[in-house]
């Protein structure tokens, strides 16, 4: 690996590592002000919003400028929420803002890596940064936790400064005070990303029009670039089936919560645990994908995810934490060799047609999408009266439907254009520019 991907990688660590902090954070925030439940619950949709709404932006965005300095932008936007919230502002609208600066990181730390390695080490990198990113998530919710605890608070609002009234005066503000800090820590990392080379595409503006019309104008290019990644045929299997991956995993936290409190009689505290052991498995079974899937070989992952789809029903016969612990990294552990491959052919297809930012940015709009109808199915399911074992059941087949779907169309398109599968392969194989 160049010496670049190792910046990039502590890039990532710490300003993942913030957000989920950052979450634990605001949740406390939101219960000290005394807000309703129903806020705090919708700190993770309004998390995901502009990943929907500026995806046509985010992507075009990431690929006008080097990928270092939008990354270092996207930061200083996650700042500012921050301070929008220790300073008097609604914490939902904080941390939309720092959402905000999520979607415009997300392009840029996964495209500058078709940018910066060759197309044969596309999935190794992509194992290594999708299992930093899941021990981010995890040692995130540790870190929050531990910062809003009465023991290092206390210490926290210890600090002093001389003729200066910082307004810091709860534990949660406390916390989030230590995390501009390790936002500001994954900007330096971000200035330290060397120039790849790559020529930039630079936004197409009319100096004539309005800001809302250049901005409106990008809209045809967004849907231009989504249309030509659905119509690649590696694309499009690999597209269908990260979305697919996502979606479920964007609600999977939430399954396992209500599951352990039905099966195990555990409360939200135990049960977040259990969330922990299924991120392990992903985290492990992305490391071992990046060790033995090459990038032509993407496609042969594929079955494990209606393996996925089926375990999750699986769940329902476990009433035991015994069972339950190496059912849970087993489940994660399929998600993550399936998904490792899967976005690496994806970045890979879409670096080729359109631009890494660009072909990012639809993937999280196509991602997000799918987290927010698959959540309002099982939400509905539940809404309707069905028990959480008949409501996890039902996602669990949806889930391994939808995936067997993939593998046929796949195998059509084998069928239907071998020279063309086997010439876009036969690119994956020989791609080793850079």
């Amino acid at each position: 690996m160049k010496r670049g991907f190792y910046t990039i990688m502590s890039a990532q660590f710490f300003s993942s590592l913030a957000d989920q902090a950052l979450f634990v954070a605001a949740v406390e925030l939101l219960r000290g002000a005394g807000a309703p439940e129903w806020q705090r619950a919708a700190l993770v949709p309004i998390f995901a919003v502009f990943y929907v709404a500026l995806a046509p932006l985010v992507g075009a965005f990431a690929d006008a400028l080097p990928k270092g300095r939008v990354m270092f932008i996207s930061n200083a936007i996650k700042v500012v929420g921050c301070l929008m919230m220790l300073f008097g502002s609604h914490p939902l609208l904080s941390y939309a803002v720092v959402g905000l600066g999520a979607a415009a990181y997300s392009p840029a730390k996964y495209g500058i890596l078709t940018e910066l390695l060759p197309a044969s080490q596309l999935v190794k990198a992509n194992g290594w940064i999708e299992g930093l990113t899941i021990a981010s998530i995890i040692l995130g919710i540790v870190l929050g936790g531990t910062l809003v605890a009465h023991t290092a608070s206390a210490h926290l609002l210890a600090f002093d400064f001389p003729l200066i009234n910082t307004g810091v005066d709860s534990p949660p503000e406390a916390a989030i005070t230590v995390l501009i800090a390790v936002y500001a820590l994954a900007a330096w990392f971000n200035t330290r990303i060397p120039l790849t080379g790559v020529e930039m595409r630079p936004l197409r503006s009319n100096p004539n029009h309005g800001i809302v019309r250049n901005l409106a104008g990008l809209l045809p290019d967004f849907w231009h670039c989504n249309a030509r990644l659905w119509r690649d045929k590696l694309g499009q299997i690999s597209l269908a089936t990260t979305t697919l991956f996502w979606g479920a995993g964007g609600n999977l936290k939430y399954i396992v919560l209500a599951w352990a409190a039905l099966a195990l009689d555990y409360n939200t505290t135990q049960a977040s645990a259990l969330t922990g052991v299924v991120a392990i498995g992903t985290a492990v079974g992305a490391v071992i994908a990046s060790m033995r899937v090459r990038l032509d070989m993407a496609t042969r992952v594929i079955p494990l995810g209606i393996g996925m789809g089926l375990l999750v029903m699986l769940m329902n016969l476990i009433g035991n934490l015994w069972l339950a612990i190496p059912f849970l990294m087993v489940l994660g552990a399929l998600g993550g060799y399936l998904v490792v491959p899967m976005n690496a052919l994806l970045q890979h297809r879409g670096h080729n047609l359109m631009g890494a930012g660009r072909s990012i940015a639809v993937q999280n709009f196509n991602e997000q999408a799918c987290i927010l109808l698959l959540g309002a199915f099982y939400s509905a399911c539940t809404g309707f009266g069905m028990s959480a074992y008949g409501a996890i059941t039902a996602f669990g087949l949806l889930v391994a439907g939808f995936m067997w779907l993939i593998k046929i169309w796949h195998e059509k398109n084998i069928k239907r254009y071998p020279e063309e599968l086997e010439h876009l392969l036969a690119i994956a194989r020989s791609d080793k520019h850079h």
